[in-house]
């Protein structure tokens, strides 16, 4: 205490002893593919004429760029651009010589997309292993141009880390010729981004405008929806009077608890939060005043999840808890420094099937109750 030499208002600073938890960004995709020109290391752009500066403008081969110039015009943010080397394009070579290790160093990447995938073999099975291994990014994948993927996507797309679209979209051609096709991972990404700001990374990236197309590869039916639903694949359709829509937002997993792919990202999004505000903890004392400063770190960022609309249940309580006390930890654990914190979320799933019922009343129906 400082010493009180004349009367008057004395102000100290401080420490308040919490460690706020802020949510990461979700929003930095990494696009790799052929270019033209530019660097092959992983650059950082803003907007699509930066791309054009350092790796060349549109052209009607260049998958990546339309690709680009459809992630800035669905609302896409910041984007990482790794290109490949060309020698790669036609030659067969195994998905772990791919040369994808670059991404590793891209810690704040949250969905990878190759718009050329179907242009390397065993690309689809590279980024979708790259996903797993990292889990915290997952893969945008597309089905080949012409395909109409009945049997489903193919078991290498298969995971909670991957989303996989059709059909392609169709954009025009920058030298005046028909309508391209190109791969719809840029246009999707973007809208997955414009989501994530507008709504929250737990909302499903669906029913979502597809912008700066001219329409779809192919147009798709409820009949024929149906299975590839079914089968984890997200289709794009048309609707008289509403547009191209996304229209779907599954994962290819088997697995029924990870259908969803925004509750696979909304759950990425919390690990690294929670992973990324807890790191002052590191060192500290392992004793209870500790456990109590880091469930109360946890439960206020949890608490704010909730009130965001992310999480369901009708209070905090039915919505998450957070322990952090000696029954997570064994004295073994303490004497070894480890810090054992258990969390649960009860995340919200989309309303993806909207059922409504009705029937028929005899008479005059009694107006509703006030």
């Amino acid at each position: 205490m400082p010493d009180n030499l004349y009367p008057g208002v004395y102000v100290q600073e401080m420490d308040p002893g919490m460690h706020p938890i802020n949510g990461v960004s979700t929003t930095i995709v990494v696009f790799v593919g052929f270019a033209q020109d530019g660097p092959f290391t992983a650059t950082l752009i803003a907007n699509f004429l930066e791309f054009s500066a350092s790796f060349g403008g549109l052209a009607p081969d260049e998958n990546l760029a339309y690709a680009l110039q459809g992630f800035f015009l669905n609302g896409g943010v910041q984007c990482y651009i790794l290109r490949l080397p060309s020698e790669i394009q036609s030659g067969s070579i195994e998905p772990r010589e791919i040369p994808l290790a670059p991404l590793n160093a891209l810690a704040d990447v949250s969905i990878v997309c190759c718009p050329d995938e179907h242009s390397v073999t065993g690309m689809t099975a590279a980024l979708v292993d790259h996903c797993q291994q990292r889990k915290d990014r997952v893969a945008i994948l597309a089905a080949p141009l012409n395909s109409d993927m009945q049997s489903g996507p193919p078991p290498e797309a298969q995971s909670s880390f991957a989303a996989y679209y059709m059909p392609w979209v169709l954009v025009e051609d920058v030298a005046g010729g028909a309508a391209l096709a190109v791969h719809p991972g840029g246009h999707i990404a973007g809208a997955m981004v414009q989501s994530d700001l507008e709504r929250g990374v737990w909302k499903a990236p669906a029913n979502l405008p597809i912008l700066g197309i001219v329409g779809l590869e192919r147009q798709i039916n409820n009949e024929q929806q149906g299975p590839l639903n079914a089968c984890g694949v997200n289709v794009l359709r048309n609707f008289p009077g509403r547009g191209n829509l996304i229209w779907g937002a599954r994962t290819t997993s088997r697995d029924s608890e990870w259908k969803y792919i925004n509750l696979r990202r909304y759950l990425i999004y919390l690990e690294k939060s929670i992973d990324q505000g807890l790191q002052w903890v590191v060192f500290e004392p392992n004793g209870e005043v500790l456990w109590a400063q880091v469930r109360q770190s946890v439960e206020n960022f949890l608490f704010n999840e909730y009130r965001s609309g992310a999480l369901q249940g009708g209070s905090p309580t039915q919505a998450f808890f957070v322990r952090c006390d000696a029954s997570t930890m064994t004295q073994d654990d303490i004497d070894n420094g480890r810090l054992i914190c258990l969390v649960g979320v009860a995340p919200i799933y989309p309303a993806e099937f909207v059922l409504i019922q009705f029937c028929k009343l005899t008479g005059v129906a009694a107006p509703p109750s006030p």
